[in-house]
């Protein structure tokens, strides 16, 4: 009689034990590869943080394994119990969290969160408005190659000409003029406290219904460090990965009244099952979220934020619209004659990566650029603080200036190094 081993192996079960290495090496070492790079390098994109070893586990649980269609206690598939209640506990964390009133926690992304609430209200052909993107808006905001710009019709809101400021009396002369059935604000790339009352009047005065797009400041709207628009939106959609330091995916939250036809257009309207280990994984970041050293983790976030845009101003780059009130802050390297593209890629080869970011009233393609797109939640997740962000401006310029010199970008990379080996990350 064969042993329960020997059957496994001959009918090929126990791949169920075998280690990634084994399976595959080629990504096994692809994730080495990854590991070493994020442990050796300045992550100043914006949009990127580092996740706890608590966030990554949630990630990588059995979780993954479940399908479950539907919402708790309404599911169309069988043994959904502990995913109930891990979508339960997500939820009410996020409700908490942001003082709303529902919450949606199945969105993949931001950009499906947003494609939710469109489905929710819009009917294709109905007029929106939304922040340009050249001037610090979103692809899902009403750009043209986005679907959000394809199905319905787009009025585009700007910053001002002469500070780089969002231009609310342009915003409430378009809506007054074109009557958008939903406008929508929140940014990308906008370095300040946005107006969240003063746009729920424009609304209200326009008869729009209003969404904000908190993808960027979320953690800091958490953590009370900037207005929040929950009290004057309908909607208010987020992604979970960025200051939030979550997993890679979204959130919609709303007033109640909309909550039965934004859940329909979630499931079965956009998306069908959920991804549970995702939600687990959010539900982790909510907790950690709602601790106290949250909130100042975030302040320090901001003063990083200020630190570091200062001190590259010192350097002698602009900055676009002076300063920064958030995580994030957009250098102008194209006044000193470097493109946005070949400044990150100098940055890069450096061990510095930061993205390439049109500005306003940008002369260059979106694709070249004449600014970079610096941001701090990352450097300080890792413990970073206002002294290593002088030094890090420091490192920046040297680079820039020298436009990609290799003997500057090899003594850079010593003191990335010497940075990074100060502060790991696992």
């Amino acid at each position: 009689m064969t042993t329960i081993e020997e059957q496994r192996a001959a009918t090929g079960h126990d791949f169920l034990q075998r280690t990634l290495g084994d399976v595959d090496p080629q990504i096994a070492a692809a994730i080495a590869l990854e590991t070493a790079r994020q442990n050796d390098t300045l992550e100043l994109i914006a949009s990127e943080n580092h996740v706890s070893r608590a966030v990554l586990t949630a990630m990588g649980s059995v979780f993954t394994n479940k399908y479950a269609e539907g919402y708790p206690g309404k599911r169309y598939y069988g043994g959904c119990g502990p995913t109930d209640i891990v979508e339960t506990i997500a939820i009410e964390r996020a409700k908490q969290l942001f003082g709303a009133e529902h919450a949606n926690v199945q969105p993949h992304s931001g950009s499906q969160a947003n494609m939710a609430v469109y489905f929710t209200v819009l009917k294709p052909g109905d007029t929106i408005m939304g922040m340009d993107l050249a001037h610090g808006g979103h692809l899902t905001h009403g750009h043209p190659l986005s679907y959000s710009g394809r199905d319905f019709n787009v009025v585009a809101y700007h910053v001002r000409r002469e500070d780089e400021l969002i231009d609310y009396d342009e915003m409430e002369r378009l809506a007054l003029e074109h009557k958008p059935r939903l406008v929508i604000c929140g940014a990308s790339a906008y370095s300040r406290i946005i107006d969240f009352k003063r746009i729920r009047e424009i609304c209200d005065r326009s008869g729009s219904l209003m969404m904000t797009d908190i993808a960027h400041i979320a953690g800091l709207i958490a953590a009370g460090l900037h207005p929040s628009p929950v009290p004057y939106a309908d909607f208010v959609t987020t992604t979970t990965h960025k200051t939030l330091r979550g997993p890679r995916a979204g959130l919609v939250l709303c007033k109640a009244a909309f909550a039965k036809d934004l859940d329909r257009s979630v499931f079965p309207g956009i998306q069908g099952g959920p991804l549970v280990h995702i939600i687990a994984a959010k539900a982790v970041a909510f907790e950690e979220a709602l601790q106290p050293e949250f909130k100042e983790y975030q302040a320090q976030i901001i003063r990083n934020a200020r630190a570091l845009a200062q001190a590259v101003a010192s350097t002698g780059f602009r900055i676009v619209s002076g300063g920064t009130d958030n995580h994030l802050f957009m250098a102008d390297v194209f006044s000193k004659g470097i493109t946005g593209k070949d400044g990150q890629n100098f940055l890069e080869a450096a061990n510095i990566t930061v993205n390439k970011n049109t500005i306003p009233f940008d002369t260059q393609k979106p694709m070249v650029a004449s600014g970079i797109r610096i941001g701090t939640p990352a450097v300080t997740t890792r413990g970073l603080r206002e002294p290593e962000m002088k030094r890090i401006a420091e490192l920046i310029a040297r680079v820039l200036d020298s436009k990609g010199d290799a003997a500057v970008i090899v003594e850079v990379k010593k003191g990335v190094k010497e940075l990074c080996d100060r502060f790991p990350i696992y």
